[in-house]
């Protein structure tokens, strides 16, 4: 039997990777049940996707220390899913873009991601804290939450009038808001009272107060972990043939890629250890959804809540995340039944809690200071997802995004030297694309057509196909009957 001081040299960092995987275990383990609960699923499942981006994703190369599992950011669009085509869809779809992040890591796409601009991921971010803190506030008081984004947020004076005059509601919510305060002031605590994470903390004291005053609020319902999974059967892959169905997995492919890789970055710059690989991260994560999508469970993307934790704890080798889904399965195989005792008010108020922290509040004040063009993006994609729908608000944000960008990149300058004799010179430099078409050709044509004019292009690094043709329609009727026509100098290396 190999000794202590033999395994000491087998697994020099064994000792900080198992305290890692117990902290990350108390972090993962109110927040599966409560994104599940949230998601409209048996709350066994999200311990199901906990599991499997412990013991699958943990086990892969990618990034060293961050830790997946099911996330509060993809709770609004998974509700949707299953309120729309059914839970034994959402293996399906949970399926389909693991495969297709298998594929995208493949080809070797996962550095693109890096690419997104920020403003849009946190602009779909917010856009998600707003939904789900709104959706779970009914969910606090005991409500049934509106479908769309728009209505939950327009239907809440209602909603809090209905509470008012219901004391089984108030109680609900008095418990719910009580969770979030243990949630606030927990950090403020001194460091050796916070032996248990913060969300355990309050989770538990609710589950106490609840049981020890026999409040009347709803359970978690408990099914069993084998009850709960819904593998995908032939009629749900039926849906596969449906396009918005289609433009479901790529909401979801695209989301949680992003979210992963962007967790990457920021858990990178957490330690000093080996850095995230990219496209090998990609295919990690699109081998847990793959198993996720076959158990019928919830997807995955890396938790940067979790990831922190991980690495605040002292992990230091990938053991700490693969030992948290031994602790997930554990608990979930072995005391299910405690499940029962947890609140619903309770849940909600910790993804109440959690959707505030995905609202850069601060970070877009320093963005509208800095670059408003940016912040005006993370807003208007935001409001885009309350809006609309989770899909099409990303999309605008990215359009707005490209839209910027080429704006940005087209920078046109037109000098004109009119010395009173002679012709008259305009200089044109940067690139000319059709964005600036419109101010070019009216200050073009307030040049005098009674003179002769000489159009210098050679300062252009670009010359678009609208612009160039544009110029030359320009040139071709500017001067007036007895002028000589206008004079055009190529541009070098512009590109056509």
């Amino acid at each position: 039997m190999a000794s202590i001081s033999d395994r000491g040299r087998r697994f020099p960092h064994w000792r900080h990777d198992l305290t890692a995987s117990l902290v990350v275990f108390l972090v993962a383990l109110p927040l599966c049940v409560g994104v599940a609960v949230a998601s409209g699923v048996p709350a066994e499942l999200g311990l199901v996707t906990g599991i499997v981006g412990g013991l699958v994703t943990g086990f892969l190369p990618g990034s060293s220390l961050q830790v997946s599992g099911p996330a509060a950011g993809l709770t609004v669009l998974v509700f949707g899913a299953v309120d729309q085509y059914g839970l034994p869809a959402l293996g399906v779809i949970v399926l389909a873009a693991g495969i297709v992040q298998l594929v995208m890591g493949a080809l070797k796409l996962g550095r693109w991601f890096r690419a997104i601009s920020l403003s849009v991921v946190e602009g779909m971010l917010a856009g998600i804290g707003l939904v789900l803190i709104a959706g779970q506030l009914y969910s606090a008081a005991g409500l049934e939450a509106p479908a769309s984004g728009i209505d939950k947020l327009t239907g809440l004076p209602g909603a809090a009038a209905d509470a008012l005059g219901s004391t089984e509601a108030l109680v609900s919510l008095a418990l719910g808001a009580g969770t979030v305060a243990v949630l606030v002031l927990w950090k403020r605590l001194p460091e050796r009272a916070r032996t248990l994470p913060g969300a355990l903390a309050a989770v538990a004291s609710a589950t106490a107060v609840t049981a020890a005053l026999g409040l009347p609020v709803a359970t978690v319902e408990v099914n069993g972990l084998l009850d709960s999974l819904q593998p995908p059967g032939a009629d749900a892959f039926g849906e596969l043939a449906n396009a918005g169905f289609l433009g479901t997995i790529v909401a979801f492919t695209l989301i949680a890629s992003a979210e992963s890789l962007f967790s990457a970055a920021a858990v990178d710059r957490l330690h000093d250890g080996p850095r995230t690989q990219y496209d090998k991260e990609l295919m990690a994560q699109g081998a847990g959804n793959t198993v996720c999508g076959v158990l019928g469970a919830l997807p995955m993307t890396a938790v940067i809540v979790r990831s922190s934790a991980n690495v605040g704890a002292g992990a230091r080798t990938k053991a700490s995340r693969v030992l948290h889904g031994v602790w997930l399965l554990l608990f979930a195989a072995l005391l299910p039944s405690a499940l029962a005792l947890i609140p619903l008010p309770a849940l909600a108020g910790i993804l109440v809690h959690a959707g505030w922290k995905l609202i850069p509040f601060r970070g877009l004040v320093s963005l509208w200071r800095g670059h408003r063009g940016e912040a005006l993006i993370l807003v208007v994609t935001a409001v885009s997802i309350v809006a609309v729908n989770m899909f099409e608000g990303v999309l605008i944000g990215l359009a707005l995004s490209v839209v910027k960008t080429a704006w940005e990149a087209s920078h046109l300058r037109l000098e004109v030297v009119d010395k009173g004799a002679g012709p008259v010179q305009a200089h044109l430099t940067g690139n000319a694309t059709f964005l600036r078409l419109p101010k070019m050709l009216e200050s073009l044509e307030a040049l005098p057509q009674d003179r002769p004019v000489e159009l210098d292009l050679s300062g252009l690094h670009h010359l678009d196909h609208a612009c160039r043709t544009a110029l030359e329609n320009w040139a071709e009727r500017h001067s007036a009957a007895g002028t000589d026509p206008v004079k055009v100098t190529e541009p070098e290396k512009a590109a056509v």
